[in-house]
């Protein structure tokens, strides 16, 4: 297992793993701003120097062939058989459920902690390196800029085409959920590369109509095999504009207030903050669902993205920002909008360990 500062301390090779967009924009401007405090650290190390650098690019700045070499390894871990027990978890069917399992056991624990931000540094770079080693993928994982695309169903990312992530879902008769309107789509998804794909694990805590079968486990473990839904639309992502992922890294100083408002909202981000914004732009099933959101395969390019966030945040005050957190080390404990724990919780420290080992793979400590 990696400790949270171990898992911190993959700043410096991960800060400058994001490329900017062709576009300049604000937010690319931030990131070029922090870019020189990156370098000098860089300068000091002896172990990530520039030369080992990779690059993480947006999804609309890489070429078809990159965006097909990414889809052709996510596939191969859909149809790569799991390599948890037999039996154990009876919805793990895939390599890639293994990463589904890993979320859905440990969503109160990562979700509004102390960990929610290295903790899924962590879990996304894991499955980067499994997408190399045990896919032979030889690029980066491509990250979404959510201020890029306000209409996101024309976005190469959601377009349907054979280069994207999948299409929209069909347009089915569905209500608003509890977290926005009913948008564009709904049903199952029947266009581009993951059209065909069988969603085994949850639901769990699912927002998104019509409801999807329940899960024959009551941890939502069970194999329940159906289509991968969506319900892609404008509504939402509106809140994750470039303007705001500004105002967010701009007007937040310390680690709690940075994280609370990029999960909560507050000022910006709407109800559910930008990371949640996104989400439920992907939303339906299993994307829309709290604890089995990462099997739909665009729930990386998500997190890759909020990591690019991360760094932008952290590199405009590189010295005071790269070994803080701030939280308790579970959700229903008791954690603070300041950043401390309450009614009980256990406050969250550097030297708390991350357990992905559900995942282990070459190149990853668990």
């Amino acid at each position: 297992m990696l400790s949270l500062y171990q898992i911190i301390c993959l700043t410096v090779p991960l800060l400058s793993l994001f490329a900017g967009g062709v576009d300049a924009d604000a937010l690319g401007d931030l990131q070029a701003k922090g870019r020189p405090a990156i370098n000098a650290q860089l300068a000091k190390s002896t172990t990530c120097t520039a030369a080992k650098l990779q690059v993480r690019k947006e999804w609309g700045d890489i070429t078809v062939a990159e965006r097909k070499a990414y889809i052709k390894a996510v596939l191969c871990l859909i149809n790569a058989p799991s390599k948890m027990p037999a039996g154990k978890f009876p919805g793990a069917k895939s390599r890639y459920d293994d990463f589904v399992l890993t979320h859905i056991q440990q969503t109160l624990q990562i979700h509004g902690t102390g960990s929610f931000l290295s903790w899924h540094r962590y879990y996304t770079w894991a499955y980067e390196q499994v997408l190399h080693t045990e896919c032979g993928y030889n690029g980066t994982q491509p990250y979404w800029d959510y201020g890029r695309w306000p209409d996101p169903e024309k976005s190469p990312i959601f377009d349907g085409s054979d280069s994207s992530m999948g299409g929209n879902g069909r347009k089915v008769a569905h209500k608003a959920t509890s977290v926005g309107p009913a948008q564009n789509g709904g049903g199952c998804v029947d266009k581009g590369p993951f059209a065909n794909m069988t969603v085994h694990l949850g639901p769990v805590s699912p927002i998104a109509d019509p409801a999807p079968p329940k899960n024959p486990a009551s941890n939502g473990l069970g194999d329940n095999p159906r289509c991968l839904r969506r319900d892609i639309g404008p509504n939402l992502i509106k809140y994750a504009s470039t303007a705001n992922l500004v105002t967010l890294i701009t007007g937040q100083k310390d680690v709690a207030g940075f994280q609370n408002t990029l999960q909560n909202g507050g000022a910006i981000g709407g109800s559910q903050g930008i990371h949640g914004s996104a989400h439920f732009t992907i939303g339906a099933d299993p994307g829309g669902d709290f604890y089995t959101s990462p099997g739909d395969p665009a729930f990386f390019l998500l997190h890759a993205g909020i990591d690019r966030l991360w760094t932008i945040w952290q590199s405009q005050d590189l010295a005071n920002r790269t070994q803080v957190i701030a939280g308790g080390t579970s959700m229903t404990g008791g954690f603070g909008i300041g950043g401390g724990a309450s009614g009980g919780a256990t406050l969250q420290k550097l030297t708390d360990n991350i357990d992905i080992s559900n995942i282990s793979c070459q190149g990853v400590s668990d």
